[in-house]
């Protein structure tokens, strides 16, 4: 079977943000019911809207999903990947301060990970070079 190529090939621009706790773990988050891959885990963010810069758009994800407020965030990676319905963009941010506690604000379940577990998780295939970068840079400041 021959899957065709997303009608659209303008991808869809989404803000990812990589939170740590204090013990070093990492947050996922389980995509609701109702969304495209409803049930898979990725890193918290999403679609960034027209006029907004990347950083406004991380902040207004993470604070709708998470009821945070973003204070110092630094982008860590960009990457590009085509499912088969839909092509996107992640801009990955490393958000290294933020005020509030993290609460799912809609829903969707939210784990406290392990960095040497990140592989062991049901990570969308858009996430996991994110995972292998985040355990690259974990092996590095062990070394």
């Amino acid at each position: 079977m021959t899957v065709a190529p997303p009608t659209d090939p303008t991808p869809i621009h989404v803000l990812v943000g990589i939170l740590t706790d204090t013990a070093g773990r990492v947050l996922i988050a389980e995509r609701p019911a109702g969304r495209h891959m409803a049930g898979a885990w990725e890193f918290p963010g999403g679609k960034c809207r027209a006029l907004e810069s990347p950083a406004e758009a991380l902040a207004r994800e993470l604070r709708e999903e998470l009821d945070i407020e973003v204070e110092r965030a630094e982008p860590f990676m960009e990457l590009r990947h085509d499912y088969p319905d839909r092509r996107v963009r992640l801009d990955v941010w490393r958000v290294y301060e933020y005020r509030g506690s993290v609460r799912a604000r809609e829903g969707q379940g939210l784990r406290w990970v392990p960095v040497e577990a990140l592989r062991e998780q049901p990570i969308l295939a858009a996430d996991a070079p994110i995972v292998e970068a985040i355990l690259a840079g974990s092996a590095e400041a062990r070394q």
